[in-house]
């Protein structure tokens, strides 16, 4: 039995091995999780939630660079772990500037302006910048040529930054959404489809009243009950998911316990449990992954459309539906990268998933050689 398992594992990974799409969406998936526990490594802002604003350089196009100092902050903060995965807490001043003078006492700055016309002049002591003992020292040290790859949003932030670390917010809720709709849907359609009867009416009666409620109406109201905030927009897509998983499942133990070796497990006298768990479920859960990968992509899709209509991730955090959100009158202002470039990101996630979720099929179809 464990040989015949073993090929049939070894057949659906060498069909899913010549599906170029599928190997293709793998690889660019595997890239964005990669991304996502490293964001704060690879983002060049890598405050907490890259919320480094700087007013005067707001909604600057892909490209734009300009010099920077940077003023220590007074408060010393200890650097760990949790920093490289979470960012910053405390995070140094950071100032565009035009131009700037050396002066005994200090350094003299212009601060940055779009037309490139002399800025406010501000003056900043020597005793601000730690570990020099001369200004002609500051320069070298604190003032950077800073280049913002995807330009920045309304608030001067880095975009890149923010797309960076917002990849975790779309990942998280596809995995925690459908890691419930999963323990959910299958508990449910199991116990519906093995056992019948009144069980099966009473789950299937659930099944069909939730699956008559619109989904994003049902998340609102989910998330309206429990509140605005990042793990409750978890829970209500996870909890809106179920259904279509549960209804497979059901279709499939349906046909599988009629199957003679689960006749046979029940004249040896096992549990519903062990039968349930050890013979229906893994002849049954094929479909099911397929249907995980789509699923991916519809609650990464309802996350975004929550944040866009500001009950999904709160701001600071940042999150692509969030930045659509708060960008997409700059498309008829002559900025329309703002908004386009969160809106590419989410629909390449989104297509990967289908992708891969269309190659899996093709790879357990057993009719398929």
């Amino acid at each position: 039995m464990d040989q015949v398992s073993t090929s049939l594992t070894r057949q659906a990974l060498r069909k899913f091995s010549r599906n170029f799409w599928g190997v293709l969406s793998l690889i660019f998936i595997s890239l964005c999780v990669l991304t996502a526990i490293f964001a704060y490594a690879l983002a060049p802002d890598d405050s907490r939630n890259a919320n480094q604003m700087h007013l005067s350089i707001h909604s600057k196009k892909p490209g734009f660079s300009v010099q920077m100092l940077t003023i220590p902050n007074e408060v010393a903060d200890k650097r760990g772990v949790g920093d490289f995965f979470f960012g910053k807490k405390n995070v140094d001043t950071e100032i565009p500037i035009n131009d700037y003078t050396v002066l005994e006492e200090g350094i003299r700055i212009s601060e940055y302006t779009t037309d490139g016309t002399s800025g406010l002049l501000k003056t900043y002591p020597l005793e601000l910048f730690e570990g020099v003992s001369n200004a002609e020292e500051i320069p070298a040290r604190y003032i950077t040529e800073r280049n913002f790859t995807l330009g920045t949003d309304k608030y001067g932030r880095d975009l890149l930054s923010r797309m960076l670390i917002g990849i975790r917010i779309s990942l998280a809720i596809g995995f925690v959404a459908v890691f419930i709709s999963l323990l959910i849907g299958i508990t449910l359609g199991a116990i519906a489809g093995y056992f019948g009867g009144k069980v099966d009416a009473a789950i299937m009666w659930l099944i069909n009243v939730t699956w008559s409620i619109p989904t994003l109406l049902l998340v609102i109201a989910i998330t309206l009950a429990l509140g605005k905030g990042f793990w409750q927009v978890f829970i209500a897509v996870g909890l809106t998911m179920w259904v279509e998983v549960a209804r497979v499942v059901r279709g499939q133990v349906l046909g599988v316990k009629q199957m003679q070796y689960v006749t046979a497990a029940r004249a040896l006298g096992y549990t519903d449990l062990r039968i349930i768990l050890k013979h229906i479920l893994p002849n049954a859960l094929a479909p099911v992954i397929i249907i995980s990968a789509a699923n991916f992509a519809g609650a990464i899709l309802i996350e975004s459309g929550l944040s866009f209509l500001g009950i999904g991730a709160q701001p600071p955090m940042p999150s692509w539906g969030g930045i659509i959100k708060d960008h997409y009158a700059y498309i008829i202002l002559g900025k329309p990268f703002l908004a386009v470039i969160p809106g590419l990101a989410i629909m390449s996630l989104v297509t990967a998933f289908m992708l891969i979720g269309n190659a899996l099929r093709d790879a357990l179809d057993v009719r398929t050689t």
